[in-house]
């Protein structure tokens, strides 16, 4: 299969699979497994959508058990990271070894990763008393507003590259990495959806370069982010790390897997079914035991968040045409 051809690749997943299955059958057991088989079946359709999309696996796993399973909002967001920590590492090192791609592209990481975790720290501080309702309402409406402006956008980025230059580009980047990880902080993801709006509409990079750049901005944000909950809270339950451990084979090979389908197909039809998927998720949220709270801040965010994406991307998709425009004119 060609999404073993890197030697790098094939040695870090043997040697994952062995650590990741000797811990499970070192703190855990099947009779665990048979028991909350539901974390392993979610992540075969998030960590696929952690690799092909900008969404990160916790775009399905934070919603399944906040909304739909009921379990603790935070115990959902930390197994996000838990997870995203393996699967989304894994799609990392495959998209890094991967000789089709420019490693040099991926080079802004090196600060965009701290500046993110800043935010991260921050919202951990000072956003984790907001009510768990209008939480899960900014997040379903984040996910929901951005993949159905982009899918109804005729803009697509060209870009290999980062081409941003001025104190105003810096600052723009800055503010968007905070707020990436102050969204994470929240739901166990989010950093990833905001860069890569960023990303392809501010600096019109190619949507495949920036999906690989939100991946791996997102792995080290899990990665930081699920030491930071174990270390600095010691807040990771034994019965956490054994749901981690039963789903994490899983994403360790789903994760790749979508980045490779991604590199080798056009992506609108699938990202027609993750609106249908967001949608679907907003419209449980609501519907079930419904409130004015619900209701309100669903109404109220996801207004204002597609305002901003459909503002933004129709901007650009303008400006692209009239650049088009000019440079035809001119040969």
């Amino acid at each position: 299969m060609a999404l073993f051809n890197s030697p790098i690749f094939r040695a870090w997943f043997a040697l994952a699979l062995v650590v990741l299955l000797t811990l499970f059958f070192t703190v855990s057991d099947l009779g665990f497994l048979a028991q909350n088989w539901y974390y392993p079946a979610i992540m075969v359709v998030g960590a696929f959508v952690a690799g092909l999309t900008p969404e990160g696996g916790g775009a399905v796993a934070f919603p399944v058990l906040s909304v739909f399973l009921s379990i603790d909002r935070e115990m959902a967001r930390d197994f996000s990271l838990m997870i995203q920590s393996v699967g989304m590492t894994s799609a990392s090192i495959y998209v890094l070894t991967n000789r089709a791609n420019d490693v040099k592209a991926y080079r802004p990481l090196v600060w965009f990763i701290p500046v993110a975790f800043v935010g991260f720290v921050i919202g951990m501080a000072t956003l984790q008393a907001i009510p768990v309702a209008v939480i899960q309402a900014l997040f379903l409406s984040l996910i929901t507003t951005f993949t159905i402006a982009y899918v109804a956008s005729t803009h697509r980025g060209h870009r290999m590259r980062l081409q941003a230059g001025g104190l105003a580009d810096t600052a723009m980047l800055v503010a968007i990495l905070l707020v990436g990880g102050a969204c994470a902080s929240l739901f166990g993801t989010g950093a990833d959806i905001v860069l890569y709006t960023l990303l392809v509409t501010r600096f019109r990079m190619d949507e495949k370069v920036a999906t690989h750049m939100s991946i791996m901005l997102m792995a080290a944000i899990s990665i930081l982010g699920y030491a930071y909950r174990a270390g600095v809270d010691g807040d990771i339950t034994h019965y956490q790390v054994q749901t981690w451990l039963s789903a994490a084979p899983v994403v360790l090979f789903m994760a790749p897997f979508g980045v490779y389908v991604l590199s080798q197909m056009k992506t609108e039809w699938m990202l027609r079914g993750i609106v249908v998927l967001n949608l679907a998720q907003f419209a449980y949220f609501n519907l079930n035991n419904p409130t004015w709270l619900k209701f309100g801040c669903s109404v109220v965010f996801a207004g204002i968040l597609f305002a901003v994406f459909w503002a933004t991307l129709a901007h650009i998709t303008r400006r692209t045409a009239r650049e088009a425009a000019a440079a035809q004119a001119s040969s």
